[in-house]
C-alpha cells in the first residue's frame, strides 16, 4: 500500500470517528440503545471481514493477553455508554474534549503500571491539559457543582484509560483480530447492560434505521477497517499527532452542524487539552512504539469514539 493512500484512509477513519456524535444526534433512541446497535453492527461487520480474510476463529494462545483484551473491550462498551449519554446532556464538543483527557490518565499511571519514566515534558503536558479542563468546566462546577452530564463525560475518560491500559497488556494480539475480539466483547457488555435495563423492548428501529446503519456499519465497521488497514504503513509520529484530528473534528462538526457553542474560555481550554496531549505524547513517542487498541481500537494514547 502506498503511504499516500494509507494516509488518506487514516484521515477518513478519523473524520468518521469524529462524526459519531453528529450521527447519534439523529437517532431518536436512548443512548444505550444507540451504543447497542453500534456495537452489534460494527462487531458483525468486523467478524465477517475477519472470516473473509481467512482469519481463524479461535481463542488466542496467550490466555492472559486474551483476558486483558476482553477487559479492554468491556471498558470500551462502558466508555461508549457514558460518552453517548454525555453527548445528550452536555453536548458533543465538550464531552469529546473531556473524553480525550483519558490519555493523560494513562500517562499519569504509567510509572506504576508500566514502569515508564514520567519526564518533565510529560508533566508539563499533563498540567496544560488540566488547565484546559478547568477552563472548560471550572466556572460551572464552582457555581453549580458537577452536573450529571459532566460526571458521565469524566467517567468516559476513566473507562477510556482502562481500555488503553488493558489493551497495552494484550500486546500479542494485534491487527484485525484485536479489533474484532475487542468490539465483540464491547457488544456483549453493552447487550448485558441493555437487557438488564429494559429487556428486549427497543424503540422504533424503522424510523431510525438509516442513521443506525451509518453509525454501526460506516462509522464503526468501515471506520475500523480504514483505520487498521492504514496505520501499519504510517509512522508512529504521524499516527500519534494526526490522531487528534478526531476530537478536533468532533468539536468543529458539533459547532457547525449541531449549533453547539463554546465560550472563548472553553475554546482556549479545548486548545489546551488537545495541544497539551499532543505535546505530552510527543515527548514520549521516541521511547515507546505505538500499538493498536480498540472505537474505539486505537494506538496507546488515542482511541476510537
Amino acid at each position: 500500500m502506498k503511504v499516500n493512500t494509507a494516509f488518506l484512509k487514516y484521515l477518513a477513519a478519523l473524520l468518521l470517528f469524529g462524526s459519531n456524535g453528529i450521527v447519534a444526534s439523529h437517532i431518536l433512541l436512548p443512548s444505550h440503545e444507540i451504543v447497542f446497535f453500534r456495537t452489534l453492527i460494527g462487531s458483525a461487520f468486523l467478524l465477517l471481514l475477519f472470516i473473509i480474510s481467512k482469519g481463524r476463529l479461535q481463542i488466542p494462545q496467550n490466555k492472559k493477553h486474551f483476558a486483558y483484551l476482553l477487559l479492554s473491550g468491556a471498558a470500551m462498551g462502558a466508555c461508549w455508554l457514558v460518552l453517548f449519554e454525555a453527548y445528550r446532556m452536555v453536548g458533543v464538543g465538550i464531552s469529546t474534549l473531556i473524553y480525550y483527557c483519558g490519555p493523560i490518565i494513562v500517562m499519569a499511571l504509567s510509572p506504576l503500571l508500566f514502569h515508564e519514566r514520567l519526564s518533565a515534558a510529560k508533566v508539563l503536558g499533563m498540567a496544560v491539559v488540566l488547565a484546559g479542563m478547568f477552563l472548560i468546566n471550572g466556572g460551572s462546577v464552582l457555581t453549580s457543582g458537577l452536573s450529571k452530564g459532566l460526571i458521565y463525560a469524566i467517567l468516559s475518560a476513566v473507562f477510556y484509560a482502562v481500555l488503553v491500559i488493558s489493551s497495552k497488556k494484550a500486546r500479542s494480539i494485534t491487527g484485525l483480530a484485536n479489533s474484532m475480539y475487542q468490539l465483540t466483547a464491547s457488544f456483549f457488555t453493552v447487550a448485558v447492560f441493555t437487557l438488564a435495563k429494559q429487556g428486549l423492548h427497543f424503540g422504533s428501529i424503522s424510523e431510525n434505521l438509516l442513521p443506525i446503519l451509518i453509525i454501526g456499519l460506516v462509522n464503526t465497521g468501515v471506520g475500523c477497517y480504514l483505520y487498521f488497514s492504514s496505520i501499519q504503513s504510517l509512522s508512529v509520529g504521524t499516527v500519534s499527532v494526526c490522531g487528534y484530528l478526531e476530537p478536533l473534528s468532533a468539536v468543529v462538526f458539533s459547532v457547525i452542524l449541531l449549533g453547539e457553542s463554546l465560550t472563548f474560555l472553553q475554546g482556549v481550554g479545548g486548545a489546551l487539552i488537545i495541544g497539551g496531549a499532543v505535546f505530552a505524547e510527543g515527548a514520549g513517542k521516541r521511547k515507546h512504539q505505538t500499538s493498536v487498541s480498540g472505537t474505539g481500537l486505537q494506538q496507546q494514547t488515542n482511541s476510537l469514539i
